[in-house]
């Protein structure tokens, strides 16, 4: 079935007046138009690394009528966000974008010959008044009228807007897949449908986690990939460390493991293949005369309860997990999918905002410990200098962590990294695969086995780590803490290690601080997070995802980004400039979701 990407839609409007004042500006700012399309398409993705689509007005627009066809058009070719582009004065209430279902922006060129300025203030203080929020594009230095490049900061914001508003545009109609339904008590894996509905424009589905069975037990999957990704797990997947060995287990633990210990890759494997094609569908399964089971459930974010009455007597979702997440398969390089351990739905939407901004995998993690520079010096006499010298935190998750949170990956200069699937190399497919064993699940925890994915970071390199959380009384806010992974002296990577599940794929983050609010300290951003997950995804994306949580309206209540780097509408400027927090806050509050 052919994707449709949602597409950008650029929008020219110039000064009304026939008769000379018109006509000698229509290349100038149709000129402006061109080049933003350029530069959005020849630097931005869409998930399957085509480049982003961008329409132009037929025509460049002075009036209500000229808007109106601009508006006609851009419904018929999936536009979901505009671009308003002019270096010159509009008439603002008759040309701007008046549809409540775009997200918008308008760039306004600083020139002195023509007013693009006054323009841009007289229709951002239309859209406040009208409560349509738009996002103001101005540079900070006057150019010349015949200069038709962009400049640097002004391509920062068009790109920063538009790689936000597709990667809002992509969730909408799409589908969060439940596999099962809340584990454990865990409050983020209470599927909150209005969230997903309002703010997201995701459809929650629900499948039961018998489902899976069904489709083992029939032989409802591809069988010849399946023998093609068992060859492939059997050859790249080493099995590490047994914990159970030479363990005297109870009954009760023993006599759960229902699928034999050496039948446990073919389980795991099935059960991947299946769970992919429940979320995405597979026109295989049409051709084997299942054709339901082929369309799938129109998914673009996962999660698996697991945990217990999966767990409890079948082979864990760890593999499917961490596959599923990673960029690649036994296919080769593939997209990410983000998909939450424990079904923790919450980190499964922060795990979908880092992948629909990075295009990389999205790593789930367990915010275990906060490690002080004394407490490890105390248990393994060593003083931790370089990036850990501060404390950091053990992020540390049951087995399901992609594997590009190795940092094997090498950039071109050969620094630790996490990539596009596109870029992905076979060298780095291999030397993430080489960073990784697979551990037999811990029986006492996992009465029915499987394998957990084993690593610990082998490089440092930048990562942002989100977090959704739902709040009584204020509804969805977003967390984040832009910061660096560290690699600790291998035995003190041990004795840490062994304090915890030694089976399980470990990274230690260190959270930039700032000497305010949650990053005066790294126990500060641990005492502060809002839940027992976090998600890590490459880079430094703290700006980025503030300016898309302010296009979903939801609030950031903790983050370390330079306020230089902040991008929101300019009507929040509206709710205060002082406290920028506390404005974000009211905004949100006073717009309410996206898709109310």
């Amino acid at each position: 079935m052919k994707i449709t990407y949602p597409k950008i839609g650029i929008r020219p409007t110039i000064d009304g007046r026939w008769g000379g004042v018109r006509e000698s500006l229509e290349d100038q700012v149709m000129g402006m138009a061109t080049g933003a399309a350029r530069l959005i398409s020849e630097n931005l993705r869409y998930p399957d690394g085509t480049p982003v689509d961008c329409v132009i007005a037929d025509t460049t627009i002075g009036g209500g009528a000229e808007a109106a066809a601009c508006a006609d058009k851009f419904r018929k070719e999936n536009v979901t966000a505009t671009l308003t582009v002019t270096c010159c004065w509009c008439y603002g209430s008759e040309t701007f974008d008046m549809d409540p279902h775009t997200i918008k922006a308008v760039w306004g060129f600083n020139g002195t010959e023509r007013p693009g300025a006054v323009y841009l203030a007289a229709v951002m203080a239309a859209h406040a008044q009208k409560g349509l929020p738009a996002f103001s594009i101005y540079g900070k230095d006057v150019k010349d009228v015949d200069d038709r490049s962009i400049p640097d900061d002004v391509a920062q914001k068009i790109l920063t807007f538009a790689r936000c508003a597709m990667a809002a545009s992509l969730m909408r109609n799409k589908a969060y897949v439940n596999v099962g339904g809340v584990a454990m008590g865990i409050a983020g894996a209470y599927c909150e449908a209005d969230f997903m509905q309002k703010y997201l424009g995701l459809r929650p589905e629900w499948v039961d986690m018998t489902e899976i069975l069904r489709r083992i037990t029939l032989g409802i999957y591809d069988h010849e990939e399946y023998e093609k990704a068992l060859f492939w797990a059997k050859a790249n997947c080493k099995e590490g460390f047994d914990k159970n060995a030479g363990k005297n287990l109870p009954d009760v633990v023993t006599k759960s493991k229902v699928v034999p210990a050496d039948k446990d890759w073919e389980f795991i494997v099935k059960q991947t293949l299946v769970v992919r094609d429940i979320i995405y569908g597979n026109p295989k399964l049409d051709d084997l005369g299942w054709h339901e089971e082929a369309l799938g459930r129109n998914g673009i974010v996962a999660g698996f309860q697991g945990q217990r009455q999966w767990t409890d007597w079948l082979p864990n979702g760890d593999f499917m997990e961490a596959i599923m997440a990673s960029s690649f398969d036994w296919n080769g390089p593939k997209a990410p999918t983000p998909f939450a351990t424990e079904n923790d739905t919450l980190n499964g939407i922060a795990m979908l905002f880092g992948t629909l901004l990075t295009n990389s995998a999205p790593c789930f993690h367990d915010v275990r410990t906060y490690w002080s520079k004394e407490a490890v010096e105390r248990v393994s006499g060593v003083k931790l200098e370089g990036t850990a010298k501060d404390g950091f935190i053990h992020l540390i998750n049951s087995g399901a962590t992609a594997l590009d949170g190795t940092g094997a990956s090498k950039d071109k200069d050969g620094n630790p990294c996490m990539k596009p699937f596109w870029d992905m190399t076979k060298e780095d497919i291999d030397a993430c695969l080489n960073a990784t064993d697979w551990c037999r699940a811990d029986y006492e925890y996992f009465r029915g086995g499987g394998f957990s994915s084993h690593f610990r970071n082998v490089g440092e390199m930048p990562v942002t780590m989100i977090r959704v959380n739902i709040v009584d009384g204020v509804g969805p806010v977003l967390q984040l803490a832009e910061g660096e992974t560290a690699v600790l002296d291998p035995n003190v990577h041990n004795i840490l290690d062994q304090r915890t599940d030694p089976t399980w794929p470990t990274t230690w983050f260190v959270p930039r601080l700032t000497n305010e609010g949650a990053f005066i300290s790294v126990y500060d951003v641990m005492s502060k997070w809002g839940a027992n997950h976090g998600v890590t995804v490459y880079g430094h994306i703290g700006a980025e995802l503030i300016t898309l949580a302010s296009m979903l309206r939801i609030p950031v209540s903790m983050h370390n980004v330079e306020k230089e780097r902040i991008f929101r509408p300019h009507s929040f400027n509206g709710f205060g400039t002082s406290d920028l927090e506390a404005a974000d806050f009211a905004a949100c509050k006073h717009y309410g979701p996206l898709y109310k």
